[in-house]
C-alpha cells in the first residue's frame, strides 16, 4: 500500500489516499471521489463502510454465504466495483438506480484466457450487492467496461467480426446471468417481471466454452424475477478510474498512448498478443505504418449495434463517435512516395527571394512544402524551415490544406509587398501569405483570394477593409469619415497598474 494526496477533481479539497502501491493516480483520485467524506481515507476502510452492511443483510436472508469475501476480491483484483450511488448510499432513490461495472479485460490472463466462471460469479455477486444495497429498487445497473482492453488481449481488430462477437457474447452472457440471479432473489423481495424472452445469443465466438456457458445461464433465467431491468452500460465515472479501466463501456480504444506519453496497457498486450516487440513497433511506427488498428465511427457503431440487442440501455452514441471519427483520422499517417513529384517556384517579395518546393501523392494531392529563403538570417531561416516541416507533417495526417491557407494567408509581417516571377500572384502581405496564396493557385484551385493590400506591418491595418465595423455586413460609411473601429483601437495601450 502506499499513501498520496488526491483530489476528486481539481476544485476539491485534496485528502490523503491510501490505495495498492501498484495501483496509478487516477485510482486514488477516483477514491478520494467515492468515499464519503474528507479525512483520510483507506481502499479497505472505504469499501467498509458498504460492504459490510449488504453482508449482513445478506446473511440474514441466508443467501450468498461469503457475500463480504466476494466483494473485497473483485475490487483487489480490479475485476469489478460499484457505481458511485452504493459507495455514497445514496442508491435506490429515483434517479440513482443501484449498479455495478465489471472490467473486462481483468477477466484475462494470458495463460488460461478469459474466466468464464469468474465472470459468471461476479455478476451474480454484483446482482445480489446491488439489490441488498436497495432492495426497494425495480432497476439495476451492472454493465461491463474496457471491452476494447480485452479484444486487445485476445489479438482480435476491435472493427472485426470476431471482435463483434465476442462483444454479443459477453453481453448475453452478462445479461442472461444478471437474470438468473434476479430471479433467485425474486422469492425474498418478490416478483417484478414475469418470465421474458431473452434475444437470441450468437452461435460462435472466439473465447471457448462462452456460447455453452450462455445456454446454461438462460436456461437458469427463465424463471419470474425480482428487476424489471438488471444490465445497463453507463457512461464511465469513478468506479471504473478505480478499476484501472482504460475505455469506458464498449467503445475502441482512442489511441496507444496515454497522458504520462507511455503505451497503454490496452497498447502493449495488443503488441504481445500480436508477438510484435516494442522496437519492432516503433520501426514500424518511424516507417509510417502503425502497428495499432485505429477503429472509426462506422466500427464503433457496428459495435454497438450488436450489443445493444442484449443491453439496450446505453449512452448515446453522437458524441463518442465524433471522438472516434477524429481520433482515427489524425491517427493515420499517409507516408509519401520515395521518388515523390512537385514543383520548384521562384519568386521575390518585397524584393526578397525565396524558393517553394512541393512533393505531391501519386494521386497529385499535396504532401510536402519547403520554403528555402536566399538572403535571410539564420534565424528567420530556421523558423521557416521548421515551420515547413509543420506544414509537413499536417498535411500527411490529415489536415486539409484548405485550412492552412485559411490560417495563414494574409499574415502580415515584412518582407512584403509586389510578387515578382509567379503571375498567380501579384502582392502579399507577407511571405507566408505568398507560399498559401501560390498553393492554394495550385492545388485547390482557388483564384478568388481577395487582393493583399498596402499596410503598415507593425499595426493592425489602416486600409478601407479595416474602417469598417466588425459586423458581418459592412454598414455604409461616408468618404470623408476617417475614424473606425480598428483605428480607434490604434490608440489602445494595455498598461500595468
Amino acid at each position: 500500500m502506499r499513501r498520496c494526496v488526491a483530489a476528486a477533481h481539481p476544485d476539491a479539497t485534496p485528502r490523503q489516499v491510501g490505495i495498492p502501491a501498484t495501483w496509478e493516480p487516477a485510482a486514488a483520485d477516483a477514491l478520494a471521489g467515492l468515499a464519503p467524506g474528507e479525512g483520510a481515507v483507506g481502499l479497505a476502510q472505504a469499501a467498509e463502510c458498504w460492504i459490510t452492511p449488504l453482508a449482513l443483510r445478506a446473511e440474514d436472508k441466508g443467501v450468498k454465504p461469503g457475500l463480504g469475501d466476494r466483494l473485497h476480491a473483485l475490487l483487489r483484483d480490479r475485476r469489478g466495483a460499484p457505481t458511485s450511488a452504493m459507495w455514497r448510499g445514496e442508491a435506490g432513490s429515483a434517479d440513482l438506480a443501484p449498479g455495478f461495472t465489471l472490467n473486462l479485460a481483468a477477466f484475462h490472463d494470458p495463460a488460461g484466457g478469459f474466466d468464464i466462471p469468474g465472470f459468471v460469479a461476479a455478476v451474480e455477486t454484483a446482482v445480489f450487492a446491488s439489490t441488498f444495497a436497495a432492495p426497494a429498487a425495480r432497476r439495476l445497473a451492472v454493465g461491463m467496461a474496457d471491452l476494447a482492453g480485452l479484444l486487445a488481449a485476445l489479438g482480435l481488430d476491435y472493427a472485426g467480426a470476431a471482435a463483434r462477437d465476442v462483444a454479443a457474447g459477453l453481453a448475453a452472457l452478462l445479461r442472461a446471468t444478471a437474470e438468473a440471479a434476479s430471479a433467485d432473489l425474486g422469492g425474498l423481495f418478490g416478483i417484478a417481471m414475469d418470465v421474458g424472452t431473452a434475444p437470441t445469443p450468437p452461435v460462435a465466438a472466439a473465447i471457448p466454452g462462452l456460447c455453452f456457458a450462455i445456454e446454461a445461464a438462460r436456461g437458469r433465467a427463465a424463471r419470474p424475477r425480482r428487476h424489471l431491468e438488471v444490465v445497463e452500460i453507463a457512461a464511465p465515472g469513478e468506479a471504473e478510474a478505480l478499476l484501472g479501466v482504460e475505455t469506458g463501456g464498449i467503445a475502441p480504444a482512442f489511441g496507444p498512448l496515454g497522458d504520462n506519453g507511455a503505451l497503454t496497457r490496452t497498447a502493449r498486450v495488443w503488441l504481445a498478443a500480436r508477438s510484435i516487440s516494442p522496437e519492432a513497433a516503433l520501426a514500424a511506427t518511424l516507417a509510417g505504418h502503425s502497428p495499432f488498428a485505429a477503429p472509426d465511427a462506422a466500427a464503433h457503431a457496428a459495435m454497438r449495434a450488436v450489443v445493444m440487442k442484449y443491453i439496450p440501455r446505453m449512452p448515446a452514441l453522437d458524441q463518442s463517435a465524433s471522438e472516434v471519427a477524429v481520433v482515427a483520422d489524425i491517427s493515420r499517417k499517409r507516408s509519401l512516395p520515395g521518388r515523390r513529384r512537385g514543383y520548384t517556384q521562384k519568386a521575390t517579395v518585397g524584393g526578397h527571394k525565396l524558393y517553394l518546393r512541393t512533393g505531391e501523392y501519386d494521386d497529385g494531392s499535396l504532401g510536402e512544402i519547403f520554403v528555402a529563403l536566399h538572403k535571410e538570417g539564420a534565424a528567420f531561416r530556421g523558423l521557416m524551415d521548421n515551420f515547413s516541416v509543420a506544414v509537413s507533417l499536417g498535411l500527411q495526417n490529415g489536415v486539409k490544406l484548405a485550412d492552412f491557407v485559411e490560417a495563414f494567408t494574409f499574415t502580415r509581417f515584412g518582407p512584403a509587398g509586389t510578387v515578382e516571377g509567379d503571375p498567380a500572384v501579384v502582392r502579399a502581405t507577407s511571405m507566408l501569405d505568398y507560399v498559401f496564396r501560390n498553393l492554394a493557385a495550385n492545388y485547390l484551385g482557388q483564384n478568388d483570394i481577395p487582393e493583399a493590400e498596402e499596410e503598415e506591418f507593425d499595426t493592425v491595418g489602416v486600409g478601407a477593409r479595416d474602417r469598417s465595423p466588425f459586423l458581418p455586413l459592412d454598414l455604409p460609411m461616408d468618404a470623408h469619415v476617417q475614424d473606425g473601429p480598428r483605428q480607434r483601437r490604434r490608440a489602445l495601450r494595455v498598461v500595468a497598474k
